[in-house]
């Protein structure tokens, strides 16, 4: 009797143990997380009209200052009042919008971050590696997933979840088509002689993360897929550049198996590509009659500005990619991250608007409009596929947009998707690898 009452009591204070050590667990894990944290986590169980409210309630008579790459997120902003003001008709808080230049976001929200008193709740931010290594491991930035984003029809979380992704802009291989130049293959681009127009990798972050991308087990497994399909002379050439650098994936720390061929594609085009300053004189130099043969990898989206003219046509182009049977890589694709700031002085406010971005038709307008540019939810996604008609003629067939499913598969534009993790984790040594193949080629021009 003894015995059982001994036993009966150490299970009771087994289990009063277990008890307190799980209540004491739960209590450490809420007490940890700061006020803007436990704001994202019960936001992120509400629908959009129940965020609205939220908004409306805290930033009332106030004002949200947010920060981004994209001057849009003005646009944006206003749909965004107009849907508080239908919460609440006297609702009179504004959102300050600012981009900054010269890839200086970073700075100045850790500037703000680490300040005695905070000014930013939110941003729309670009450059998939610096954001994972200075932003998400940091905590300086923090994940909101939107209940109705996560829950559209088509929405992937795992690729565009983590961080939240707004869209994903496509720059895309072009080329003039008024002489007899021939790119039918994405190794084509890295061939003798060739030398297209391109940004530099040190005045856009995200044109470098395209390279590191090239490394991965997916994509240089594209490149080796395109090298195969080439003729015997093209494939002679590119294969002393390939066994040139296949001792240095191993001592890059890369995995893949057909990392080389990346590895050569990169050396190749940081070696011979045209350096420009910007997209759009790229753009406006190769849709004219002048720029015979030359070719381009830019922002597809800019074909839409093109002005028509006896010297200049979209029609003097062709979007590698779109040609039947082009071989391997089309493009690359970055995105544009929404995020909220872990020193938000209005947290609900900055989650209400990222989710009127990415869940809402009015919310995205500002980006959808426009050909080239494809938000992560498909359900508020504008048809840009009859872009390049005019009066029901299809007059400029570069400009139709086959739509991001197409570009992003194997089979079809092949884009090279930004991976911030995976950027972040390559980027340490193969930044200097691909600066010293860009300082040699600096360098041999000077001594010309």
């Amino acid at each position: 009797m003894k015995m059982k009452y001994v036993s009966r009591l150490l299970v009771f204070f087994l289990v009063a143990s277990f008890i307190m050590t799980g209540c004491a667990n739960t209590a450490g894990s809420s007490a940890g997380k700061s006020e803007v944290e436990k704001i994202i986590a019960e936001a992120e169980k509400l629908s959009m009209e129940e965020l609205y409210k939220k908004a409306a309630e805290e930033s009332n008579g106030k004002t949200m200052y947010g920060i981004g790459n994209s001057s849009r997120g003005a646009t944006a902003a206003t749909s965004f009042i107009e849907e508080l003001q239908k919460v609440n008709p006297a609702y009179n808080g504004t959102i300050e919008w600012s981009q900054p230049k010269n890839n200086s976001i970073f700075t100045l929200l850790n500037a703000d971050i680490t300040s005695s008193t905070h000014t930013y709740s939110m941003t729309l931010i670009q450059d998939g590696n610096q954001i994972q290594s200075k932003m998400l491991n940091t905590g300086n930035l923090l994940n909101f997933i939107p209940k109705d984003w996560k829950e559209a029809e088509g929405v992937d979380e795992k690729a565009d979840g983590h961080p939240l992704t707004l869209q994903t802009l496509n720059k895309v291989f072009m080329f003039n088509n008024l002489g007899g130049a021939s790119f039918t293959n994405c190794w084509d681009f890295v061939y003798e002689g060739t030398r297209p127009m391109y940004m530099g990798v040190d005045s856009e972050p995200v044109g470098k993360n395209f390279l590191y991308m090239l490394t991965s087990e997916k994509y240089s497994t594209y490149l080796k897929n395109a090298y195969d399909k080439l003729d015997s002379t093209k494939q002679a050439y590119f294969k002393k550049t390939i066994d040139e650098v296949a001792g240095n994936a191993e001592s890059l720390g890369l995995k893949a198996a057909n990392a080389k061929y990346g590895l050569a594609w990169i050396k190749l085009w940081c070696e011979q590509y045209n350096e420009q300053t910007d997209d759009g004189p790229i753009c406006n130099e190769l849709v004219t009659t002048s720029a015979v043969d030359e070719s381009g990898l830019l922002v597809y989206s800019k074909l839409r500005s093109v002005e028509e003219s006896e010297t200049a046509s979209v029609n003097n182009i062709t979007i590698a990619a779109y040609q039947d049977g082009y071989e391997g890589i089309g493009g690359y694709g970055y995105k544009h991250y929404l995020q909220v700031v872990k020193t938000a002085p209005l947290p609900w406010t900055a989650c209400a608007f990222i989710a009127h971005m990415v869940t809402t038709k009015e919310g995205f307008h500002a980006w959808g409009k426009d050909m080239g540019g494809y938000s992560a939810n498909p359900t508020i996604n504008q048809d840009h596929s009859q872009d390049g008609f005019v009066d029901g003629v299809d007059t400029y067939p570069a400009k139709n947009d086959r739509g991001f499913d197409w570009w992003s598969s194997e089979d079809g534009g092949a884009l090279v998707l930004e991976d911030p993790a995976y950027c972040a984790e390559v980027s340490f040594n193969m930044s200097d690898w691909i600066d010293v193949i860009i300082g040699n080629k600096a360098a041999a021009a000077e001594e010309k």
